[in-house]
C-alpha cells in the first residue's frame, strides 16, 4: 500500500509486543491508505458497536441472490462511476474517529482522486491510476509515490485474485437499506474458514459503488466500519483539473519514498508451503533510519491484504514478540533464528492473528 497516511491516532486495544518506531511508522502508512485508495487490499474501517444500529438493517429481499463470482463483478465495475464526491467516515470500536473529503473522476481509463482529510495530521492525497502525491502543507514537504495496480477507491478488490475470493468466501445477500441518501444491496462475504474476516458491504442500488463496509470476526462481532455520511453522483468534476492540483508542488520539498522493487528470492526468502487463499502480491527493499536493509513482502486473497516486514534483529529497538491489535488490523511481531543471525518480522494486516502466524510460520532464509 502506499503511504496516504489518512488514517491517524488509532491506539491499540490489546497488545502484548513493542512495537519497533520503523515498523509503527509502516503501521500507520499501511492503515492510512485504505481511505485514500485500495492499493490491493480490503477499505476496511472500524465501528464503536458490535451490532447494527436499527437504522441500518437490511429491508425485504430483492432480487435473486447474486455468487460471489457476479458480486465481484458488480463491486469491480463500480470503479469506473464517472465522478462522485463526498465525506468518508471511519470509526472505531477503540473510540477514534476519522474523516476525510474525496472528490473521484474516471474519464476512460484515466481515473484520478483527491482525498482531503478532516482529522488528523493535514494533508492531501491526489491520484492519477497509479501516480500518487501526498502534500503536507504544514511541513511543506510533498511526497510523490507509485501504488500498487488494482483498483481505485473505493473498489475492494485485488482483480488478479478473483478466484480466491470465490474459493474462500461466501456470497449472502442481506436485503436492502439507504446510506447517505441512496438505496443501497446489502451482502455478506462469509469466510469459509478462520484465516480472513467476513465483510458486510453496501452497494450502491444503480452504479453498485461501494457506500458503508464493515469487517466481522468469527463471532460476528463488527471490528471496523467505514461509511459515506454525505455523497453527490454524478458531480460537475474534470480528471485534468484535479491531474494539475498534482503538479503545484512549488514551495513544497518534494520526496520519493526510498523503496525499491525486488523479488524474495533476490533478498534471500521463501515460503515452504503455500497459506490458503493468500498469494504473493510482490516485494520491496525499504531504506529506514535505522536499518538500510527493510523489506516488505506482500500476500493478499483477494480482499485482505498482509505485508510482512522482514530485518535483521536488533536487540536494542525488537525487545518483546506478541501480537497487538487496533480494530480489524493485528500485527505480530517475532524473532527467526538463523545461522548468520538472527531475523525480526513484522507482520500486519486486516485479517485474523491465525492468518499472520500462519504465514511467518512458513518463512525460511535461504542462502
Amino acid at each position: 500500500m502506499i503511504g496516504a497516511d489518512v488514517i491517524t491516532g488509532v491506539r491499540p486495544v490489546s497488545s502484548s509486543t513493542s512495537l519497533p518506531s520503523a515498523s509503527r511508522g509502516w503501521l500507520k502508512r499501511l492503515r492510512g491508505a485504505a481511505v485514500a485508495c485500495c492499493a490491493g487490499g480490503l477499505v476496511s474501517f472500524a465501528l464503536a458497536q458490535t451490532t447494527p444500529a436499527s437504522g441500518d438493517a437490511p429491508g425485504t429481499m430483492g432480487p435473486p441472490g447474486r455468487s460471489v463470482a457476479e458480486w465481484l463483478v458488480r463491486l469491480q465495475q463500480a470503479a469506473r462511476v464517472p465522478s462522485f464526491m463526498g465525506t468518508f467516515v471511519v470509526t472505531s470500536s477503540t473510540g477514534a474517529m476519522s474523516s476525510a473529503r474525496i472528490w473521484h473522476v474516471c474519464e476512460g481509463s484515466v481515473q484520478v482522486e483527491r482525498v482531503e482529510a478532516l482529522s488528523g495530521v493535514p494533508r492531501t492525497i491526489l491520484r492519477r491510476n497509479q501516480s500518487v502525491v501526498t502534500f503536507y502543507p504544514q511541513t511543506r514537504i510533498a511526497i510523490t509515490d507509485q501504488r500498487e495496480s488494482g483498483g481505485g477507491f473505493p473498489n475492494l478488490l485485488v482483480s488478479s485474485r478473483s478466484a480466491s475470493v470465490v474459493d474462500h468466501y461466501a456470497a449472502k445477500e442481506l436485503g436492502q437499506s439507504r446510506v447517505a441518501g441512496f438505496d443501497a444491496d446489502v451482502v455478506m462475504f462469509q469466510p469459509r474458514d478462520d484465516l480472513r474476516y467476513g465483510y458486510r458491504i453496501w452497494s450502491e442500488r444503480n452504479t453498485g459503488l461501494v457506500l458503508k463496509t464493515q469487517t466481522l470476526d468469527g463471532n460476528g462481532r463488527v471490528l471496523e466500519q467505514s461509511a459515506f455520511s454525505e455523497l453527490q453522483l454524478n458531480t460537475p468534476l474534470q480528471a485534468t483539473k484535479l491531474s494539475r492540483m498534482m503538479d503545484r508542488t512549488e514551495g513544497y520539498a518534494v520526496q520519493k519514498p526510498a523503496r525499491v522493487a525486488t523479488t524474495p528470492a533476490a533478498e534471500g526468502w521463501a515460503m515452504s508451503g503455500e497459506v490458503p487463499g493468500y498469494h504473493s502480491l510482490s516485494c520491496y527493499r525499504h531504506a529506514t533510519e535505522k536499518n538500510a536493509a527493510m523489506v516488505q513482502w506482500l500476500f493478499s486473497d483477494g480482499l485482505a491484504t498482509v505485508s510482512l516486514f522482514l530485518e535483521p534483529f536488533d536487540p536494542r529497538r525488537h525487545a518483546s514478540e506478541g501480537v497487538a491489535a487496533m480494530g480489524a488490523t493485528h500485527t505480530l511481531t517475532k524473532r527467526l533464528p538463523d545461522a548468520n543471525g538472527a531475523w525480526w518480522v513484522t507482520a500486519v494486516g486486516e485479517v485474523p492473528p491465525a492468518a499472520l502466524k500462519a504465514l511467518v510460520s512458513r518463512l525460511e532464509r535461504k542462502p
